[in-house]
């Protein structure tokens, strides 16, 4: 089977996936949600980071399972984020930690390396990482928890880019919170 590179992320009804600051508090994320989550994390053994999407997980996850109070759901993320290989897209950062590795420059390149690799299908998050593989042409399949919000303004899903790429639906699935989780791939491309 192909490595994919799958593009997935919380978004509300308007297509923002932070407000104007970043902010999240916006996002319904519960218990049958974040399991259904943990359990879409099996078919994926690499995680694509830039700098911001790095620092917003890697100051929560590596920890998560020591709170008292978490959630078992919490938990069972917790250590499949810390587990998990990730590659983390940066001009800024000089040190990783938590099963990561920096990449600089040549993004199709390293995509094409990883993608050489036996290995499950890979997942890219964060606007402007992603923005770029769209631009690329390297995003195989998005993968979006469409919020029951609309935000008015934020950072977009998907940033302007000259490709036209047509999408099949192949997933989907409505939660009690209203959240809908849509899968799509690109037509005729790989199996993610």
């Amino acid at each position: 089977m192909a490595r994919n590179i799958i593009y997935s992320m919380l978004v509300s009804i308007d297509g923002f996936i932070a407000t104007p600051d970043r902010g999240l508090e916006w996002a319904t994320v519960d218990e049958e949600m974040h399991s259904f989550a943990n359990a879409t994390e099996s078919d994926i053994d690499t995680h694509i980071y830039g700098r911001r999407m790095y620092e917003t997980m890697s100051s929560f996850w590596p920890t998560a399972d020591q709170i008292p109070e978490a959630p078992a759901y919490i938990a069972e993320y917790a250590r499949i984020w810390r587990d998990m290989q990730k590659v983390v897209f940066s001009t800024t950062l000089e040190t990783v930690d938590w099963n990561a590795r920096i990449a600089r420059g040549d993004i199709t390149g390293e995509v094409a390396s990883l993608k050489a690799q036996p290995g499950k299908n890979i997942s890219v998050s964060g606007a402007e990482i992603a923005g770029e593989f769209m631009r690329l042409g390297l995003v195989d399949a998005c993968q979006m928890y469409v919020q029951p919000v609309v935000l008015g303004r934020g950072i977009p899903m998907f940033r302007e880019h000259d490709l036209h790429l047509t999408m099949q639906l192949v997933d989907s699935r409505v939660f009690d919170s209203g959240v809908v989780f849509l899968h799509y791939r690109r037509s005729g491309e790989g199996n993610a």
